[in-house]
């Protein structure tokens, strides 16, 4: 060919990159879809995110408020800014710093009030990183974070003298720090600790350990205790201490700062540090965090739906992946605090020398059956195996398996042994890297007297508020169980229908481990739903300890024998046994009337408690009781029949598969999704408590379509269809735990007037069925959904 061919293939190639190249610079991934504010107007200590990676130990942000747990952390509508603190953890805290510049005359002030004033329009927020302008102090603050580091990177704009203030004493959402300290270790490094003093909810005090270094040498360090200011100080430990750190000017270069975290020494911080963030390479770092959250979200790749759908999707998704967080160091160090005093305990490790997983701190899993069990256990399920083997190690050093620890140690928050199906679910799976005798035995244990199944909220010191001697003997938890108040949550109906449930799940676990004594023992416990299901009322109704019904009845009251939740929506608490409940009912036919006038009723205030006025008032009928259909104005009352805000009912939708009416499954399950996880806003999001991924979790199965109604617990697991949101979903599926690379589901004809399912193929085959199984998806499982705008009522019924 000649040389002109090629000079005038080579011009139209650069020609061609300089059309297209633009249009890829701009290419979104995953991580850059994700919206930080969401919510973020109703925050909760550890709700908001921003500098932090994946279950990382830091997770650094700015604190609008620090005056208690809820309403507290980052609050879109404050203004100012208090601090950057470094631990937002179920019921922990610690390590507050801001960055500081004053004229000499003026430094006094700085320790009356450091908070600044901020604007949104000069704040950037990304998964892994947080960029804000404090204009008191004329400075730009950015922070990432590695998984035990935080990193700070301060640029001044002005010629006044610059610092840093650390807090050692504040109260912190959840936690006062009733004790700090410090010792000067090299003009480049100080390192000390905080002391989250004990919570109603966290029995114990937990230590927070740090070691800050920074790239600047320090000039003095001044202390303000109390009253007394102190100047030139190289060590302190006491109360309510904050101390200046001042630094020689420098417009130029940024001042950086690294803060190392540990919960088990200053050393352990440094090594933290050490091994994380050995170099001063901000922009590195921060490129990293991305990375590891693009990674991350990028198991999940969808196509189709709109640019609010596909934002809010990774919204969720990355929600999801994020609030429960380590407390190991890198080496495999950390604190056991089940014990009488502290001690520091080491993880197994690998022949490399690595921890073989991580110890993890984490809200309740309660509700986690039907969220984080499906959701984990198929894109993340090395995730899931670390927090396994977390749990039981926590048994072997205190006894029980926990179902919500913090800081070491049991916290007993919620109710029942919701661990138990987060463990069944994984085995039943094929996720098996934990010692299974061991958490059997744990697991088994919660389930009998002076188990998890005994305490209720918080019980630290009893094991009798979950009445368990009574609900082994009777069949039930009363309402109330006595005039002692042992601890929150002492709500029998509850109590009763996820015992019920959680013994089923225990029961296939000892199925398929060969002990039959014990399947067969919690499988006739399973079955205690019924003892509560009131024929006359058609719900289910708490029983005092003599037999009696509750009197005066109403199914929309809340907390008055269900935790977080009324009648209405745990009469529909039987996930293990729903063809029973239907009998119980009347047969399924009779079921799915009144489940969806519950959701016709429900649908005017979005399916959550946020309701507002509608017209054209009438009356449903729910069994015995007859309730406004759309007339009132109930404001945040919590009266609500379906409720997609918590955890209790989230799996109301999923029902009408199991009653022989797919096709209201699939509408339902749409109209939530379009109603009450739609939006991205600072002031919407999940209408109520997200718990650390739950809400996220649900929101992401629901527009994958996929559901598991006995949270995975069967053998070889189902997962029930909904209404997929997307045209193409493509999971990559880990080759430790899966044969095939991927799972695939694409629909046809789907757009937002089209949330029927008209058939389905799976793997070629046609599937007329309204679930396939975990076998399936192991194997490999490629699924084409057909949809349409009316019901095909012939599809799916079982």
């Amino acid at each position: 060919m000649s040389t002109r061919f090629w000079e005038f293939r080579n011009r139209l190639l650069a020609i061609l990159l300089w059309i297209i190249l633009p249009f890829m610079a701009f290419a979104q991934r995953p991580v850059d879809r994700v919206y930080p504010w969401l919510d973020s107007a109703h925050s909760r200590w550890f709700y908001f995110s921003s500098a932090c990676r994946p279950f990382g130990m830091v997770s650094l942000f700015p604190d609008n408020r620090t005056d208690e747990d809820w309403d507290s952390g980052y609050r879109y509508e404050v203004d100012s800014i208090q601090d950057f603190s470094h631990v937002h953890e179920w019921q922990l805290a610690g390590v507050a710093v801001m960055p500081v510049s004053f004229d000499i005359r003026d430094k006094a002030k700085l320790f009356n009030d450091y908070s600044s004033h901020f604007l949104h329009s000069k704040e950037t927020v990304r998964p892994g990183y947080h960029s804000v302008f404090l204009e008191k102090y004329q400075l730009r603050a950015e922070l990432t974070a590695t998984n035990r580091v935080g990193f700070h990177r301060y640029t001044f704009q002005n010629t006044k003298q610059q610092g840093i203030i650390l807090d050692l004493g504040k109260h912190l959402g959840p936690s006062d720090i009733s004790e700090g300290g410090f010792v000067k270790v090299s003009d480049y490094e100080i390192r000390g600790y905080v002391v989250n003093a004990p919570t109603f909810r966290r029995s114990r005090s937990a230590t927070v350990y740090f070691s800050a270094v920074f790239n600047r040498p320090v000039k003095e360090i001044i202390l303000k205790e109390g009253a007394e200011q102190r100047n030139s100080i190289s060590k302190w430990s006491g109360k309510k201490g904050v101390i200046l750190l001042t630094f020689a000017n420098q417009l130029k270069e940024p001042l950086l700062l690294k803060v190392g975290i540990s919960y088990t020494s200053e050393e352990g911080a440094a090594k933290n540090m050490k091994v994380e963030a050995p170099e001063w390479n901000f922009d590195a770092v921060r490129q990293d965090a991305e990375n590891q959250w693009n990674s991350m979200l990028s198991r999940i790749q969808i196509e189709g739906g709109t640019d609010l759908q596909q934002q809010r999707f990774y919204t969720d998704l990355w929600h999801a992946i994020q609030g429960r967080r380590i407390i190991s160091d890198a080496d495999g160090k950390y604190t056991d605090c089940t014990g009488q005093q502290p001690k520091v305990s080491q993880l197994p490790l690998d022949v490399t020398g690595k921890p073989k997983f991580n110890m993890y701190n984490s809200d309740a899993f309660w509700g986690a059956q039907w969220t984080l069990n499906t959701l984990w256990q198929l894109v993340y399920p090395e995730v899931a195996e670390e927090f396994c083997n977390s749990f039981v190690e926590y048994y072997k050093n205190g006894g029980l398996i926990p179902r919500g620890p913090s800081g070491g140690n049991y916290t007993f928050v919620m109710t029942g042994a919701s661990s138990t199906p987060f463990f069944v679910a994984a085995w039943q799976k094929g996720i098996r890297g934990f010692d299974i005798e061991t958490a059997y035995a744990g697991l088994k244990k919660n389930h009998l007297p002076g188990g998890m199944m005994s305490k209720i909220g918080y019980e630290h010191n009893t094991a009798k508020g979950g009445g368990l001697e009574f609900y082994i003997e009777h069949g039930y938890v009363p309402y109330p169980l006595s005039d002692t108040i042992y601890g929150m949550h002492q709500d029998g109906g509850t109590i009763t229908l996820e015992n019920a449930y959680q013994d089923w799940c225990l029961a296939l676990l000892a199925k398929a481990l060969g002990k039959t004594e014990d399947a067969a023992y919690f499988t006739l416990r399973s079955e205690n739903y019924r003892n509560i299901y009131n024929a006359k009322e058609r719900f289910m109704v708490p029983k005092d300890k003599n037999g009696n019904w509750q009197k005066p009845f109403d199914p929309l009251i809340t907390n008055k024998g269900f935790e977080e939740g009324n009648s209405a929506e745990y009469t529909w608490f039987v996930p293990h046994d729903l063809p029973g409940l239907f009998t119980l009912m009347g047969g399924a036919d009779s079921a799915v009337v009144r489940l969806n006038k519950q959701f016709e009723v429900s649908e005017w205030h979005r399916f959550s408690n946020e309701h507002t006025e509608m017209a054209e008032p009438g009356v449903v009928e729910f069994g015995a009781v007859k309730a406004p259909s759309a007339a009132r104005k109930f404001i945040n009352d919590q009266r609500t029949w379906t409720n997609y805000s918590n955890q209790p009912g989230t799996q109301m939708a999923f029902i009408f598969n199991y009653a022989g009416a797919p096709w209201l499954t699939q509408y339902w399950s749409r109209m939530v999704v379009d109603s009450a996880y739609s939006k991205v806003s600072p002031y919407y999001g999940y209408n109520g408590d997200e718990d650390q991924g739950m809400m996220g979790s649900l929101s992401v199965l629901m527009k994958l379509g996929l559901f598991q109604m006995t949270g995975g617990c069967e053998a070889d697991p189902k997962y029930e269809l909904g209404s997929p949101l997307f045209s193409k979903v493509t999971i990559s599926l880990n080759p430790n735990y899966y044969k095939a690379k991927q799972f695939v589901i694409e629909t046809s004809h789907n757009d937002s007037q089209s949330p029927y399912i008209q058939s389905v193929m799976l793997n070629g085959k046609p599937l007329n069925k309204f679930y396939f199984r975990h076998s399936d998806i192991v194997n490999g499982a490629h699924l084409l959904i057909d949809m349409g705008p009316e019901p095909n009522k012939n599809w799916g019924k079982e």
